[in-house]
C-alpha cells in the first residue's frame, strides 16, 4: 500500500486493514516454520505496510488531542 491509499482510509478501515494484515503476518509466520512459505519477500511487505498503517494512526490521534 502506499502511503496516498493509506491517509485516504477513514479510521475503521484502517484498523481493518491492520487487522487483516496481521492475520497475514500470523499465516506467514506459520509457513515459514513449517517450510511452506512461497514468498519470502512478502514478510517484508507485510511488516511495512503495519508500521505505515501505526504510523498514520498515531498521527491522527496526536492530531485529534492538538485540536
Amino acid at each position: 500500500m502506499e502511503n496516498k491509499e493509506i491517509k485516504a482510509l477513514k479510521d475503521a478501515q484502517l484498523n481493518e486493514k491492520m487487522v487483516e494484515l496481521r492475520k497475514e503476518q500470523m499465516n506467514l509466520r506459520f509457513q515459514k516454520a513449517t517450510g511452506q512459505m512461497e514468498n519470502p519477500n512478502r514478510w517484508r511487505e507485510v511488516r511495512k505496510t503495519i508500521a505505515k498503517l501505526k504510523t498514520e494512526a498515531t498521527a491522527r490521534a496526536a492530531a485529534a488531542t492538538a485540536n
